[in-house]
């Protein structure tokens, strides 16, 4: 016999404890929103990885990962945001109260918040976990200071791997970079591949990829291994750099939220999904940029938009929609739309039966949207809770006391 869940239920559910997660939780905290961050592995996510973060403001001396981490941590436990170390295994984002599911709970909430993130292609080669944040790293803008006239190697041939690389070259004093294709052929644009070739302080390994990983506390030896001849090169570097892509974190979601092809998060700017009420910050989101920084900026926007969801969810369910109301949509910002304000008040004098509600869609087209409101101004007729006319085009007092 299956066990029954238990049931708990939340303003705000956070899927994802890394940078994005932590900074939503912040923001809907401090909105004293009953917030639930959700994470399956680390709080912190990815970015505990990283030895020394030194583009993150406020920070001039650097700070590590895991340290800056934790006082992401510290904060949003401070605001009373609650965590959960658990796997989300489904979700429902059909009906007004979105669901969350993992093995033993069932969490319910007004509006959820994507930050799953995205986790880096790894080789697979023999020691890899081991180090870790140990000398394997994922972010060149982040770790480049700390290789100062280091060697370090580079593994991959995309964009990514070109680019960074020869960013790591204003730092390390040689950047060997592994490619597992015949010499001259890499999958990155003409451009950057020129480029590359024409730096001294860049070199090519051809035809090879990593077998295996060697040293002490830190990785000192990176095995690579000819893919044509099988030999084994040992190189030595102070850190390894995997640039061979990403894998979002995003198979829960397929055919529920849009997604990009390889995955990834579809938002608008506002971080606002194809559902109402669920958003995405972070590494999740189609983006052109990583960074611990974009992910602080993405989560901040969600967590301020989840707070004015449900601020406008209850202001819908509990004024608008309830009894008989005349619903004015406009734009306060738009002179037109503000010398009609004083006819909708005269119309609703005229008939007190009618609420007269305002709706200002100029920081948000929240409650608009719920009123299938598609351009404004607009007046949305409302008779025993259920929307009945709306008129959109030639407003006048005449159109809308023919509705009533």
């Amino acid at each position: 016999m299956a066990r029954e869940k238990k049931v708990e239920q939340y303003d705000v559910v956070i899927i994802g404890g890394g940078a994005s997660g932590l900074t939503a939780g912040i923001y809907c905290g401090r909105a004293r929103l009953n917030t639930l961050i959700i994470e399956q592995a680390l709080v912190g996510g990815i970015a505990t990885n990283t030895n020394d973060i030194e583009n993150y403001p406020g920070f001039p001396e650097g700070i590590s990962g895991s340290g800056l981490m934790d006082l992401f941590h510290k904060q949003a436990k401070k605001f009373g945001v609650k965590f959960k170390l658990t796997d989300v295994k489904s979700v429902d984002f059909t009906g007004d109260v979105k669901v969350v599911e993992t093995f033993r709970n069932r969490y319910e909430a007004k509006a959820v918040i994507i930050c799953n993130g995205s986790k880096p292609r790894v080789t697979g080669a023999t020691n890899e976990e081991q180090y870790m944040g140990k000398g394997i790293a994922f972010c060149a803008t982040c770790d480049a200071a700390a290789n100062q006239d280091k060697e370090v190697l580079v593994v991959g041939s995309g964009d990514a791997a070109i680019e960074e690389g020869m960013f790591l070259t204003r730092f390390a004093s040689k950047v060997k970079v592994s490619i597992l294709h015949d010499e001259g052929i890499m999958d990155c644009n003409e451009i950057a591949k020129a480029a590359a070739l024409a730096n001294p302080k860049m070199e090519f390994l051809w035809n090879t990829v990593v077998d295996s990983y060697e040293g002490d506390e830190q990785v000192r030896t990176v095995n690579l291994k000819n893919l044509k001849t099988g030999e084994i090169i040992p190189v030595d570097c102070h850190t390894c750099f995997l640039f061979i892509g990403f894998i979002p974190n995003t198979n829960i979601y397929k055919g529920i939220i849009n997604m990009t092809q390889r995955g990834y998060v579809l938002t608008n700017e506002n971080m606002e999904t194809n559902v109402m009420g669920v958003y995405a910050a972070g590494d999740v989101r189609e983006r052109f940029l990583r960074q611990v920084a974009t992910c602080v900026g993405d989560a901040a926007t969600a967590g301020v938009m989840a707070e004015k969801y449900i601020a406008e969810s209850e202001i819908y369910n509990e004024q608008i929609m309830v009894g008989n109301g005349i619903a004015y949509v406009f734009n306060a910002a738009d002179a037109e739309h503000r010398e009609f304000l004083p006819i909708v008040d005269e119309i609703c004098s005229k008939h007190p039966e009618y609420q007269c509600h305002k709706v200002d869609t100029y920081k948000s087209q929240g409650i608009a949207k719920r009123l299938c409101v598609k351009g404004c101004p607009s007046v949305v007729i409302i008779k025993d809770g259920k929307i009945t006319n709306t008129v959109n085009e030639y407003i006048t007092r005449e159109a809308i006391e023919a509705c009533l």
